[in-house]
């Protein structure tokens, strides 16, 4: 029987339908049959199946560039006062932004990237203000501790890491990575130990922010994409840090004593100029902090050439400790309120509750923090009671309850031994 001159013998189908149809002898075979025969006659040798060449991936682009105001107004909702780090902040992530978009001209200007660096108390805010940033940003953003770092060859985290957690940000999307945002933590815990030299290596110290600086002013460091030690089989991933923006943060327990002194003034005691030494008080003197004041404090000059910009968080007061109680978008009476209404349960505060809450912060001097822990102290009870109990739709904590609640905990019974 004769085939049809148009139709593949193998598979039937006609010349409409294929791309191509070879002739033989006796016989004709389409592309789709032809591909199909390849396949297995490579599966029988045992030959590796070439890989399809992926498709280029688009470039990472920035969608949207949000001005300073916005990203101000934003952080605004959450974060209550510190307006002039917040300020320096919204301008930063704005020329990080544009500077991502400069176009080369014939002009020979090219914009350096400004890293930061924040001062201020514990519990004033400072990794709050970068993780509110994180919630507007179209750039990867990761968030490092520097207390884990160490030098290479002892025990802990290399600076590597720091680029290993901006790459999983980034979904291990190079191009992305390079042009993320990093916060680094604790920068204080670093400092310099002592001007003397000694003969025990500073492995937690300088020599941290010796290795620091090639992450800032900008270099191609390779990284582990699966953290640093503990997968040294995996390959390294070359990453440009030329246009990646670092932001540090840290407390600076004492630098007012070093901001003092640079004044000639003392941050306790009796001064001639009454108006002096109250402009001078502890409290006022981080808002005069400069880069002399982290040198004297333990930071080297190399590190802090790399932070030109640097910016203070004031200390909070029981006006904004209150605030921040209720007002934020994430206040915490809100969280607890949320927690209660998950049981079916409206939870109510009296102002003297919030009045006693803040009084008692504000005295232990632990900031914002410290706010979270008094509240667990009075609201412990209730939530380990109020769930297993019916027909409870309300619950209102007053003034005596919490003033009980709080005195019978540890917080209050380890200010008592102390």
């Amino acid at each position: 029987m004769r085939m049809d001159a148009s139709t593949c013998s193998f598979c039937g189908r006609k010349k409409k339908d294929v791309d191509l149809l070879l002739s033989g002898m006796d016989a004709l075979i389409c592309n789709f049959c032809i591909e199909q025969g390849f396949e297995l006659v490579q599966e029988e040798l045992g030959v590796k199946q070439p890989t399809k060449k992926k498709e280029p991936q688009q470039s990472f682009q920035i969608l949207k560039v949000p001005k300073p105001q916005e990203i101000k107004k934003f952080m605004d909702q959450y974060v209550i006062g510190q307006d002039d780090a917040k300020k320096v902040l919204s301008v930063a992530v704005y020329n990080h932004y544009k500077r991502l978009q400069q176009q080369k001209t014939n002009d020979d200007i090219y914009i350096e990237k400004s890293n930061v660096i924040m001062v201020g108390e514990t519990g004033t805010g400072k990794t709050y203000l970068a993780r509110t940033i994180a919630k507007i940003l179209q750039v990867p953003f990761a968030v490092a501790d520097a207390t884990v770092i160490t030098e290479a060859g002892y025990v802990g985290e290399d600076v590597e890491s720091i680029l290993s957690r901006l790459l999983q940000a980034a979904d291990y999307d190079v191009e992305a990575a390079e042009r993320g945002i990093v916060y680094i933590d604790e920068i204080d815990k670093i400092a310099r130990k002592s001007d003397n030299p000694s003969i025990t290596r500073d492995v937690s110290g300088e020599g941290v922010q010796q290795a620091l600086l090639k992450l800032l002013e900008g270099s191609i460091v390779n990284v582990p994409p699966q953290g640093g030690r503990k997968h040294p089989e995996q390959k390294l991933v070359p990453i440009n840090t030329e246009h990646i923006l670092f932001i540090c943060g840290g407390a600076f327990d004492g630098v007012q004593r070093h901001i003092s002194k640079r004044l000639n003034t003392r941050p306790i005691g009796f001064s001639k100029d009454d108006s002096t030494s109250r402009l001078l008080e502890s409290q006022q003197l981080l808002r005069m902090v400069n880069h002399q004041d982290l040198k004297s404090y333990g930071l080297i000059p190399e590190l802090l050439g790399r932070l030109p910009v640097i910016t203070s968080l004031d200390p909070l007061d029981k006006f904004t400790l209150r605030k921040i109680l209720t007002e934020p978008k994430n206040a915490l009476t809100k969280q607890y309120e949320k927690l209660f209404n998950m049981e079916g349960i409206q939870l109510l505060f009296d102002d003297e509750v919030l009045e006693y809450i803040v009084d008692q912060a504000n005295e232990y001097k632990l900031g914002a923090r410290g706010l979270r822990s008094i509240c667990e102290a009075i609201m412990t009870d209730a939530m380990f009671e109020l769930p297993s109990e019916e027909g409870i739709h309300e619950f209102t904590i007053s003034l005596s309850y919490a003033r009980e609640k709080f005195e019978r905990s540890a917080f209050f019974m380890m200010k008592k031994v102390a």
